[in-house]
């Protein structure tokens, strides 16, 4: 016998949400209504947005793959056209240097297409400055280069035959602007003096009480130190540095016992090894020359 199972009626199906959907799409159209551009022209953007990245990437993929340079610069100039090149130029940390002349360089590279710019040789290019330590230079997508420089510090001035120039701590020569030679600032005089700026560093360290009173510093005869003080004495060291930064150090020791700067000596001479030579200024009882006394060291 065969037994019928008889199925109730369906069930009623349960309303639908659609309404809140259709809602949310109104609102979503009247945002876009409040835009200063239609919905064609941001699909638009975006369209081209998503096509520039594709061609950027694209052009990398072929330097890594080291495909011909002809397919390389078609994808470069397809980036380009989708939107991706160089349009603005942002230069930071430029404070003492001409900062015309980081963005003579740099706008040369404008309107070319991102993926063309040869970052490194753009920043070889920059270094070529005496200011300029390092540049940093970056990509910023879609159309902007930024260049962060690393600025020289100047330490000293240099003065040569007439010539002024600022140094750094590594002897390089740098362009002063007006206003940036500061009379406080250590000087330093004579033929390559400016190479031997780190000697000269290491000598003053070796006594750091009298580094604050050097104003000057004469390299003589491409072989030794003469030191002058703010106070007016010029001070003779021997050559070589083991014997020049004994002598600055005896130096140091004698003027803090007995106040030597300051007292009415024109020139200490410690050449010589054993003794130190003072001279004083012409007086009527000596009208041949200058009072020349010499002591131990």
């Amino acid at each position: 016998m065969t037994t019928r199972i008889k199925r109730g009626s369906p069930g009623k199906r349960a309303p639908s949400r659609a309404r809140p959907r259709t809602a949310q799409r109104s609102r979503a159209n009247a945002a876009l209504a409040r835009l200063p551009f239609t919905e064609a022209q941001l699909q638009k953007a975006a369209t081209i947005g998503v096509l520039g990245v594709l061609a950027l990437a694209a052009v990398i993929t072929a330097q890594f793959m080291g495909l011909p340079g002809m397919v390389q610069e078609e994808m470069a100039l397809a980036a380009g056209r989708a939107g991706f090149e160089v349009k603005k130029v942002e230069v930071r940390n430029v404070d003492k240097m001409n900062e015309l002349k980081v963005y003579e360089i740099v706008l040369a590279q404008k309107d070319r297409s991102m993926p063309q710019v040869d970052l490194e040789e753009l920043r070889r290019e920059l270094t070529r400055f005496s200011w300029i330590a390092d540049a940093r230079i970056s990509r910023q997508l879609p159309d902007t280069l930024i260049v962060d420089i690393v600025e020289r510090e100047p330490l000293a001035v240099w003065e040569d035959r007439g010539k002024v120039m600022l140094v750094d701590a590594e002897g390089i020569a740098l362009e002063p602007s007006p206003g940036q030679i500061d009379p406080k600032m250590l000087r330093i005089v004579g033929k390559s003096a400016n190479a031997r700026i780190g000697d000269l560093t290491s000598l003053l360290d070796a006594a750091p009480a009298l580094t604050p009173q050097v104003k000057e510093a004469e390299w003589v005869g491409n072989r030794r130190w003469n030191l002058t003080f703010h106070t007016g004495e010029v001070l003779a060291l021997p050559e070589g540095e083991d014997l020049s930064e004994a002598a600055l150090i005896n130096f140091a020791r004698m003027d803090g016992v007995n106040r030597l700067l300051g007292k009415g000596v024109t020139y200490f001479d410690l050449r010589d090894p054993e003794r130190a030579y003072l001279r004083k200024p012409r007086s009527p009882a000596l009208p041949e020359g200058d009072a020349i006394a010499s002591v131990a060291q």
